[in-house]
């Protein structure tokens, strides 16, 4: 803990910073989006991080997918998503950042064409199973907020760039800032989701997740990457608000499998989620989300 909190206080970005936007809200959904939810049927949630149908739960779950597949997809064709997998509920938001990755490892490209390839399975499967209620992609924010995220954990002083894009290694890194996120996210949604399919499908899809995250962050021990994923997960860990988070190794071994002592995956609130990817909110330019998330959820 002690290592997190130096990592926090030297970035600028620390644990008053994301306390400070989760208990101002975050940023809350636009009245347009709001307006539309209920016109189409939508329950509209009491606060941050409160759920009312398994509904917002996928559409939170969509705008993550959304981030993980303009990631993926950009570092492997240089595209971004078409216009029929991003309409929907609300504003159509704009893709910063991205570019091919000029990958040296034949193995790890194959790796990144699997996983942009899954990611936008998951995107077409979750905007099928909500069909008309699906929200469309939210502003997203794939260059400022990797160097603020950077940053934050001490991986590169003030002033200076991280591009996730620039070698096979620096977009491993930039893969490990999210990709554990999701896996919490969809474990801490499974008690809230009431319909049996909608669980069973969210169940699969959090398996592709950890296959993923398990993918990265081996590749990372291998490249002796410990000491920065050490510190970016400090910094998810301190974003959350809870000791649930650690790097690739743990006691001078390896640590692929990221669970608690019980060897079960972590699990985090949509509270928890917003903190991580919005990088303290304000303070980080709002993080992978300028302008929110689109949904109730936001």
């Amino acid at each position: 803990m002690g290592t997190r909190r130096h990592l926090l206080t030297r970035s600028g970005l620390g644990a008053a910073a994301f306390g400070a936007a989760a208990s101002l809200s975050l940023i809350t959904s636009k009245k347009a989006n709001a307006d539309a939810l209920s016109d189409l049927g939508f329950s509209p949630d009491t606060g941050p991080g409160t759920v009312t149908s398994d509904y917002n739960i996928l559409n939170f779950a969509l705008n993550l997918e959304y981030l993980e597949a303009e990631f993926y997809q950009r570092a492997v064709t240089g595209a971004g998503l078409s216009p029929a997998d991003t309409s929907g509920i609300g504003t159509t938001g704009v893709v910063t950042g991205g570019s091919p990755v000029p990958f040296a490892t034949p193995a790890i490209a194959q790796y990144a064409a699997e996983i942009a390839a899954d990611e936008l399975a998951h995107v077409r499967f979750l905007r099928a199973a909500l069909g008309p209620f699906a929200v469309a992609e939210p502003n997203i924010d794939l260059s400022t907020s990797f160097t603020t995220a950077a940053v934050a954990a001490g991986l590169i002083p003030p002033g200076a760039t991280f591009n996730p894009f620039a070698d096979e290694t620096s977009f491993l890194l930039g893969s490990y800032i999210f990709e554990d996120v999701g896996v919490t996210a969809y474990h801490g949604a499974a008690s809230l989701i009431q319909s049996k399919t909608y669980l069973d499908a969210a169940a699969g899809i959090l398996a592709i997740e950890a296959y993923h995250a398990a993918t990265v962050r081996t590749l990372l021990l291998q490249m002796g990457q410990a000491p920065a994923t050490a510190a970016i997960s400090a910094l998810r860990a301190a974003a959350s608000g809870a000791d649930d988070d650690q790097g690739v190794t743990l006691y001078g071994a390896a640590n692929i499998s990221l669970g608690d002592g019980n060897a079960i995956a972590y699990s985090r609130s949509t509270a928890q989620v917003l903190n991580v990817v919005y990088l303290g909110g304000a303070s980080g330019g709002y993080g992978f989300f300028p302008a929110g998330l689109n949904g109730a959820i936001a």
